[in-house]
């Protein structure tokens, strides 16, 4: 949304919020199995304690703690020693128990930071509070034969969730997508969440208010809730400023609400009013002692956390020459800087510029055609390496590399393999070039006129002819220097 002048006049203050679901293999209380909740039947996870059947008692998932310190730890917060869990009081269908096991008043860690790349540089986005709770039921309304009615799915109910709050540090739609873009990286990068935001693994709630440029006094905020898309994120930030700004122009007052975004419509829509902290009546989970955490521990943590994005771009730039785009684009996945990483150790020979090249070009193409996440099994590195090799070694040239590449991504076939086959060797042999460029010239009296009589342009499109004649195969530098040379011969002729 393309800012109009008068909202220069207005600066908005948001902060998010965003729910992560955390990669174990059983729920935040209970031992059911966490299944894929788009695809698996209805109920098939479920048990009395996630249920919120009477008399259960729930046990802490020790696995999803650690992978909440995990976080927290990439996040650079003050982990808290002892943390506890409070009972979130509200009633919805999806939430079988009537509230949610979560954390309020002393969380798991707090006091974070998260540095950002924005179109006008680094940026700190302080983080409020990051704490372990539990997930809800899912809702699927129907409408059929004129009747409404809804059905409920307990198999998400219990899942172990992650909220990390942000304070209200960000001031644009633009600084919101690359805060939710950091965070998911990291996510990924430390095997907390999947980052499938398709399925919602990934819930982000920006908290948008608006008020006048230099005020101090933060404006009435709205929730959006729900998104689960960097583009939806955007446009529902950008929307919801622009609103609230036309609202204060006109002297109207923002209501504090809950909003959501409707896709079709391209503009947030209202849901319910906001709910105040006090609102949900928490109080200390009765069932559940405090959560202790071994110093000891704490630290194993943090010796197993990787190298994280912002510190792998920035020595990509250092070690390997490669400027601020290319890094970036080569560490947003670790399975990519993996890959990247893989190839430059198998070929010291090689520029690391070249082979960044390749897999942000070529290689990239290739897999967004098919779709889905990168997958370093469709050109192993080896077999990438290999092909550089051949291709440097002057074997081959950059076109019929290219072809090479795309045949090995799809038939898993290695490049020396593919050149025998098809006879694909690059032809240097200066006699057989001659010859072709002889030709190329003998058939094309009126473009060689033409270009004698001053359009020199024309030499680029002589070029293409005699690779077209070559089948690809010629070496581009011999055919450039025999041509110039036939070229200029027939100048002096002239």
């Amino acid at each position: 949304m393309v800012e109009v002048e008068w909202m220069a006049d207005y600066e908005a203050v948001i902060g998010v919020e965003v729910h992560a679901e955390l990669a174990t293999r059983s729920k935040m209380f209970c031992s059911c199995a966490v299944v894929d909740s788009t695809i698996a039947e209805p109920n098939i996870a479920v048990c009395p304690v996630c249920a919120g059947m009477p008399g259960v008692l729930p046990v802490v998932n020790r696995a999803a703690v650690e992978l909440g310190v995990r976080l927290a730890l990439a996040l650079e917060c003050e982990i808290l020693p002892q943390s506890f869990f409070a009972r979130k009081n509200y009633f919805y269908p999806d939430l079988p128990k009537g509230y949610q096991i979560s954390q309020y008043e002393q969380p798991l860690a707090r006091n974070g930071r998260l540095v950002i790349l924005t179109s006008k540089g680094e940026k700190t986005v302080r983080i409020r509070r990051v704490h372990l709770e539990e997930d809800t039921g899912k809702l699927t309304h129907i409408l059929k034969d004129g009747v409404s009615y809804s059905l409920i799915d307990l198999n998400r109910a219990g899942v172990p969730l992650l909220e990390i709050v942000t304070e209200p540090d960000l001031n644009s739609a633009e600084e919101v997508r690359a805060y939710a873009m950091t965070l998911r990286n990291i996510l990924r990068y430390c095997g907390i969440n999947s980052g499938d935001m398709q399925k919602g693994v990934i819930r982000i709630e920006p908290n948008v208010s608006v008020r006048k440029r230099g005020s101090e006094q933060l404006g009435t905020r709205t929730e959006i809730k729900n998104l689960n898309s960097f583009r939806a994120l955007e446009r529902s930030v950008a929307y919801e400023i622009e609103r609230q700004v036309r609202l204060l122009r006109e002297g109207r007052e923002v209501v504090q609400e809950t909003r959501g975004w409707d896709e079709s419509q391209g503009k947030t829509v209202s849901q319910r009013s906001k709910e105040e902290a006090h609102d949900y009546r928490y109080f200390p989970e009765p069932d559940l002692p405090p959560l202790t955490l071994d110093p000891a521990w704490l630290e194993e943590i943090r010796r197993s956390l990787p190298e994280l994005p912002m510190a792998r771009r920035r020595r990509f730039q250092t070690q390997y020459g490669l400027n601020a785009y290319d890094a970036e684009v080569l560490t947003n996945e670790r399975v990519v800087a993996d890959y990247f990483e893989a190839a430059v150790a198998q070929a010291p020979h090689l520029s690391p510029k070249t082979i960044a090249n390749w897999i942000c070009g070529e290689l990239f193409g290739l897999m967004n055609q098919v779709g889905g996440e990168f997958d370093p099994g469709r050109v192993p590195v080896e077999s990438l390496v290999e092909l550089l090799s051949v291709l440097d070694k002057g074997t081959i040239n950059q076109l019929t590399a290219k072809a090479i590449l795309a045949e090995m991504f799809t038939s898993g076939k290695r490049a020396p393999e593919l050149i025998r086959e098809k006879g694909l060797e690059q032809v240097s042999d200066q006699s057989q070039i001659a010859g072709w460029v002889s030709q190329v010239l003998g058939e094309n009296p009126e473009q060689v006129q033409t270009y004698l009589k001053g359009k020199e342009a024309l030499e680029q499109w002589f070029f293409g002819q005699v690779m077209r004649l070559a089948g690809g195969k010629a070496n581009p530098k011999v055919v450039q220097q025999i041509l110039r040379e036939q070229l200029n011969k027939l100048k002096e002729q002239a």
